[in-house]
């Protein structure tokens, strides 16, 4: 017999504590089941004597024989019980067939739902199992309403790195210079956004903030394109663009205004289905049957697009555009144009129209430039509208023709507009579920997508 008290606590713990089955503690401890059965059996670790010790008579015991204690009677009702689980071979009961094959916590969990079957307390099984009687109590009710999947399924925990308020501070910040916070850099660092964040109250650790960087599909060595606007008035411009469209009244029309293009009409490549063995591939030399670029503006607040066809990218193109805007919206007040830094959004020609409109009035809507900070087209909220349609008609796409090409894009946005104008709500399984993020203005958007051409 072994006599070592700290390995008969051992044993103990291990078998009726930490519920391992007698066999496993067993093997591992090189001891055949009938000795450890007896050393379970056993209050105290057994010693050895020595032949010549002289051993004092035990004193003859006076009056009544003392009863066992409770909790003496209840620790041995529960040994009992315990070997009689372990050795049920029969595989009868789906709890006994699930308890050979679990361990750790969730063979606690297993006899927890055992023993309650068996009569035991939850007080008791709490107690014997060592485990907090609140786990025992909704493991149980668990149990009785889902079975053994739900007596074993963990909770998920919340990552941080889902949270939408933190995805929002974040990329609210990414889009900021980083010398706005103080830091002499171009780039963010990963130290300078937990440092940035954390003064904004959202304390988090570099391993969130990269987590939900690579979640949304960003990578450093695109940051430094895409995700940063290096206007030293970002801030000025942007609080202009929040403070335009939250007044906006019921008479007023904001628009987000860009170009697409110009693309060439011919095979694309793209992500489709294909079949076993089949690899789709595209010729890297092929002849081009023309080339578009496409030049529109969403309106915001209703997210329909007006568009046309351009030859080129400049003032002539922007003027006929906000001449169609105050020809389509002549029964609104004002209209808004917002479009990004572009040489030619801002020329002094174009100027020039928008003050002689204005100024001749003629009952047409006023024109009101609202101007996105320089590299800044993660803001242009039509930027989601074009990644959405080229996802949707250009990827994968062998036009026959330039006119098929500008037939499937008109009945894009046609349905688009008509869908739009029955259902005010975004459909995500309609086909422009494709953009990558919602048609609306907001700071930590992303609206373009570095390879939606």
């Amino acid at each position: 017999m072994y006599s070592n008290p700290a390995q008969w606590r051992r044993l103990r713990t291990r078998v009726l504590v930490n519920g391992e089955s007698m066999r496993s503690v067993a093997k591992c401890e090189g001891m055949s089941r009938n000795t450890l059965k007896r050393l379970l059996a056993l209050d105290a670790p057994p010693r050895y004597r020595r032949a010549n010790m002289l051993t004092k008579a035990p004193a003859e015991q006076t009056g009544p024989p003392r009863a066992p204690k409770r909790s003496d009677i209840e620790l041995q009702r529960w040994k009992d019980w315990l070997y009689s689980v372990e050795g049920d071979n029969s595989g009868s009961d789906p709890l006994g067939a699930e308890l050979a094959q679990q361990s750790g916590h969730a063979r606690k969990l297993v006899l927890a739902a055992m023993a309650r079957k068996g009569g035991f307390s939850e007080r008791a099984i709490a107690e014997h199992l060592a485990l907090a009687r609140g786990t025992v109590r909704t493991r149980l009710a668990a149990f009785r309403v889902g079975g053994v999947s739900a007596l074993l399924e963990r909770k998920p925990r919340p990552r941080k790195a889902d949270d939408p308020l933190f995805i929002s501070a974040l990329f609210a910040l990414l889009h900021e210079p980083p010398a706005l916070s103080g830091y002499n850099r171009t780039t963010w660092r990963l130290a300078d956004l937990q440092e940035s964040l954390a003064r904004r109250g959202a304390s988090v650790s570099k391993g969130v903030i990269r987590q939900a960087i690579q979640a949304a599909g960003f990578k450093w060595r695109s940051a430094k394109v895409v995700l940063t606007s290096t206007d030293p008035e970002y801030r000025e411009k942007l609080d202009h663009v929040q403070s335009v469209l939250s007044n906006l009244a019921d008479d007023e029309r904001f628009f987000s205004i860009d170009e697409f293009g110009p693309f060439a009409v011919k095979a694309k490549p793209g992500r489709l289905l294909a079949a076993p063995g089949e690899y789709p591939s595209v010729p890297q030399w092929q002849k081009s049957k023309g080339w578009l670029i496409l030049t529109a503006a969403l309106e915001l607040s209703r997210n329909r697009v007006t568009h046309f066809y351009s030859r080129a990218k400049n003032t002539q193109e922007m003027t006929k555009m906000a001449e169609l805007l105050i020809e389509e919206y002549r029964d609104v007040r004002t209209v808004y144009l917002s479009w990004d830094a572009a040489s030619w959004h801002m020329s002094k020609e174009l100027l020039a129209f928008i003050e002689k409109h204005n100024a001749n009035g003629l009952g047409l809507p006023k024109l009101e430039l609202v101007p996105l900070p320089a590299s800044a087209q993660f803001l242009n909220v039509i930027e989601s509208v074009f990644s959405g349609m080229a996802r949707a008609i250009i990827h994968s796409s062998d036009y026959p023709s330039v006119d098929a090409a500008r037939a499937a894009i008109d009945r894009y946005f046609a349905d688009r507009n008509r869908h739009f104008a029955k259902h005010p709500k975004r459909a995500g399984s309609k086909i422009w579920g494709k953009e990558r993020t919602a048609a609306t203005f907001d700071p930590s958007n992303n609206c373009k997508d570095a390879a939606y051409r």
